[in-house]
């Protein structure tokens, strides 16, 4: 192998700036040549490819977003799109490829190898933590950090009105970012996809903190809660439950947004180099992720399928410390 590629796909991740610097310079250090392609696989299909050596990548790794842009690409879920993109990347000698990602992005992978044979690796960049075969996913340490930064705000403003806030985090299939989160800004409530929430059972919570004389209470809301949103949640609440002003603050895309934490930034780094050494190694149609603190690698089948199960511990813990 003498040359490949790297693109981003999917939603942005904090980090993923790192991990492009990480393949780029690995790559460079393995005497690979290396492109990026703008705009993931919708530049496959446009052949928008910019060839990358390591000063391409300098001051990088403290930015949020990516440098190489994400897209969807409607064309690449087509079979002439696929073959269009194919061409392109053999035309431009191009024999392997990363792809940071999620889950829609290891698909378009693994079904892309299977009609045109390019052995791909990827790397996990999702704030959201879902991906079965990886501790951490890139982006999602900085996520949570964001999420605390603006609750512990939030909260000076609940505790001066007496004020009942649901804060609604990202998380529509998953509740990682709200259980953590939660946890960490001392949260009354979380409320996440995976469990049924009982609206009788927050407001007898709700009760029984006003009995004793809390000031104020924060309910932290993933997007995807069975119950609805943060907005319909605390409709539900106010109409039985007076006793707070109640108020919603959603964060929406802040939540991808900021510089990348020294955790994401060394997960980035360490990834993006272990998806180099994979392709040299002959590996393919694999995501490469981090296990107690170790590389280990996962058919995209199975990291796709067997989504990451939420920690049943850390859900009880709240439950408990939330009394």
């Amino acid at each position: 192998m003498k040359k490949i590629a790297v693109f981003t796909s999917g939603g942005d991740a904090p980090g993923m700036n790192a991990c492009i610097r990480a393949v780029v310079r690995t790559a460079r250090y393995n005497e690979l040549e290396v492109v990026g392609i703008i705009r993931g696989y919708e530049g496959m299909i446009t052949a928008d490819f910019l060839p990358m050596n390591s000063s391409s990548v300098s001051n990088i790794i403290q930015r949020g977003g990516t440098i190489l842009k994400s897209a969807r690409s409607k064309e690449f879920r087509t079979l002439e799109g696929r073959a269009k993109a194919a061409e392109n990347l053999r035309n431009a000698g191009i024999e392997g490829l990363v792809v940071i990602g999620g889950d829609g992005s290891f698909t378009g992978a693994k079904i892309f190898y299977e009609e045109h044979g390019f052995p791909t690796i990827g790397v996990p960049g999702t704030i959201d933590n879902d991906l079965f075969g990886t501790d951490n996913t890139i982006g999602y340490d900085t996520a949570i950090n964001t999420v605390v930064e603006a609750v512990d705000k939030i909260r000076d403003t609940a505790d001066a009105h007496d004020r009942l806030f649901f804060v609604e985090v990202m998380g529509r299939d998953a509740g990682f970012i709200a259980l953590r989160s939660g946890i960490s800004v001392g949260a009354e409530a979380i409320l996440v996809p995976e469990t049924e929430t009982y609206i009788d059972q927050l407001i007898e919570k709700l009760r029984k903190g006003w009995e004793r004389q809390k000031s104020s209470s924060i309910i932290i809301v993933a997007e995807g809660d069975d119950s609805g949103g943060a907005y319909e949640v605390a409709e539900k609440v106010k109409a039985r439950f007076k006793h707070y002003e109640t108020k919603v603050t959603v964060l929406g895309h802040v939540q991808r947004g900021g510089s990348p934490t020294a955790a994401d930034r060394v997960l980035a780094s360490q990834l993006g180099k272990a998806a180099v050494d994979a392709l040299l190694a002959g590996r393919k149609n694999e995501m490469v992720g981090l296990i107690n603190r170790k590389i280990a690698f996962t058919p995209f089948e199975k990291a796709i399928k067997h989504n990451h199960q939420i920690n049943r511990e850390l859900l009880n813990l709240a439950d408990v410390l939330s009394m």
